[in-house]
């Protein structure tokens, strides 16, 4: 074997040296990136725990108090779901061209609008095929914007998108032969919960590693009676260890044909799709509808939780901002 000369050898040493700094700097590297991971999940599992905590300290006599009500500057149409991502608020809404009659679907057009604090819209995309164009409640998992988006009637059918929340990229997931108005991603179990027209019935699709959907029953074999009745679901999100929280309304006519409309949240377990907690969210816009007619947001705050909702529609869309302080 021929001999190495000094500056060869010395030149070969470095090289040796560099590959091992390299080498353990990668490692080094994957090794905080791993721990950066991990203690995201620890973080982010424990803010969930704490968010499930101070929702369920909430009484019907909870103070919530007003903040803020910012008008939105873009026509809104009728607003679905919502998230808050950062500072920034993303909200399905349908715009109705010909309104659905006689059991017809109408026309209409499907949006999801990025705005805000100030009410300023940021971008927007547009959702659904043909006949298919009703966005319904929406949910974040951290990366993508989950969105069904229906025909305008019940027991129809849907197509449910994920959208990347940095990009807009809109990539279709699911075609099914029912009126999905709400969707949640369990992030803990890689699955979907859809709810129907609303509320009444659960759907569940399973995703595989890829997020592509792997569950290929029809809506009679997968379909799972909603055994709440008080509100109808409107818009749900995610909270963690297997479970949802979603906000909506009913309207109680009473006999003088008087219309109360009764708000509120729920927390539904995903595994057996029953509500473990339920409380009513005595607010009303001043146009007298539930506060939690449509979309909302909840998050912690320093003293307890902050809400965010936007219940009307069109010119009088205002984002509502609640904060109530919980021990």
């Amino acid at each position: 074997m021929k001999s190495l000369s000094i500056g060869e050898a010395f030149l070969f040493h470095r090289a040796l040296v560099f590959d091992i700094f390299v080498s353990k700097s990668i490692r080094m590297k994957k090794y905080l990136c791993f721990l950066f991971f991990v203690g995201s999940i620890s973080y982010t599992d424990a803010q969930s725990n704490l968010l499930e905590t101070k929702v369920k300290q909430l009484t019907p006599n909870t103070v919530w108090v007003k903040k803020q009500a910012t008008t939105l500057k873009f026509p809104t149409f009728h607003p679905q779901g919502m998230v808050k991502i950062n500072d920034f608020f993303f909200m399905s809404s349908v715009e109705v061209t010909k309104a659905p009659k006689n059991g017809d679907t109408g026309e209409g057009i499907g949006h999801l609008f990025k705005f805000d604090s100030t009410g300023t819209l940021i971008s927007k995309i547009t959702l659904g095929e043909g006949s298919i164009y009703h966005p319904g409640g929406i949910d974040f998992d951290g990366k993508y914007i989950w969105v069904p988006v229906a025909e305008y009637r019940p027991n129809s059918k849907s197509i449910i998108y994920k959208i990347d929340a940095q990009t807009l990229k809109i990539e279709e997931v699911i075609r099914f032969n029912e009126h999905i108005g709400a969707i949640v991603h369990d992030t803990e179990s890689h699955k979907l919960l859809g709810a129907s027209w609303g509320s009444r019935n659960f759907y569940e699709w399973k995703l595989n590693t890829n997020g592509k959907n792997t569950t290929t029953k029809s809506a009679e074999e997968l379909r799972i009676k909603n055994a709440s009745f008080y509100i109808d679901y409107q818009d749900c999100h995610y909270l963690g260890n297997n479970q949802m929280l979603c906000s909506g309304f009913q309207k109680y006519t009473q006999p003088n044909g008087n219309v109360v409309r009764l708000g509120g949240f729920e927390i539904i377990n995903l595994v057996d799709k029953r509500p473990v907690f339920q409380v009513p969210i005595k607010l009303w816009s001043p146009s007298g509808l539930a506060i939690t007619n449509n979309p909302f947001w909840v998050e912690l705050s320093s003293k307890g939780l902050t809400a965010y909702f936007v219940p009307d529609d069109d010119s009088a869309s205002t984002l509502f901002i609640y904060e109530t302080e919980l021990k």
